[in-house]
């Protein structure tokens, strides 16, 4: 054999390496910019309801507003109280963005406020073939193994496949009257994709239910919101 001869083998595993070296740079280069949080957003306002024969408002509130953070059962113990702590502050700031604050000491507040959250932990996106990926011209990178553009298997260590997790995210907001306790105004927030939890994302989820607040369009929106890296 040539000293100069490349076998197929040698030949992907440094168009790999190439390939890799690349997206490390394009990764790396967005670091300094934003990503995009795209939510599914729907919101229900029930300003004009009648609970006890009394109207509960005349028309959707406006100007500064006073609540309080009210939990389920299932908020208030252990570590699941914690993690309310964390996600009520963040509603805190974007409830404070539409001139909503939360009351004073024994002040009594106009509304109630009940905030949730949840998240989903995929192996790999809902679309994708949790066995073969498609990378472009060097061939299908699956488990284990490269399939090269002729249709040979090259299998080796080196190719063994990490799958991307990939989430399911959503915030929702409750808001009562506190008198009577009739939810006044209802919203969510959904987000799908592969970034990790940060107060970053959820806070931008949060932004987006309030968006249009305190009278949303009707129907299903998308709301887009970028968050500095």
């Amino acid at each position: 054999m040539h000293p100069n001869h490349t076998s197929d083998p040698q030949r992907v595993a440094v168009r790999w390496r190439g390939l890799l070296a690349a997206l490390s740079v394009l990764v790396l280069g967005g670091c300094a910019s934003v990503y995009r949080v795209d939510n599914a957003v729907e919101s229900f306002p029930r300003w004009n309801d009648v609970a006890g024969g009394t109207r509960l408002a005349a028309a959707a509130p406006q100007g500064p507003q006073t609540y309080r953070f009210d939990r389920l059962p299932s908020q208030t113990e252990g570590h699941q109280a914690a993690g309310q702590d964390r996600l009520e502050e963040l509603a805190r700031t974007a409830l404070g963005k539409v001139g909503w604050h939360q009351a004073d000491g024994g002040a009594p507040p106009s509304w109630t406020v009940q905030v949730s959250a949840s998240s989903l932990r995929l192996p790999h996106a809902p679309w994708e073939d949790p066995w073969d990926h498609h990378w472009g011209a060097f061939g299908m990178f699956g488990r284990g193994h490269v399939i090269t553009g002729s249709g040979q298997i090259i299998w080796s260590p080196m190719f063994l496949h990490t799958d991307w997790p990939y989430y399911q995210r959503k915030v929702s907001l409750l808001i009562r009257h506190a008198g009577s306790q009739q939810v006044v105004y209802e919203t969510h927030a959904a987000h799908e994709g592969r970034w990790n939890s940060t107060p970053e994302l959820w806070s931008a989820m949060l932004d987006a239910a309030l968006q249009g607040f305190p009278t949303p369009p009707a129907g299903v929106r998308q709301v887009n919101i970028d968050v500095p890296r």
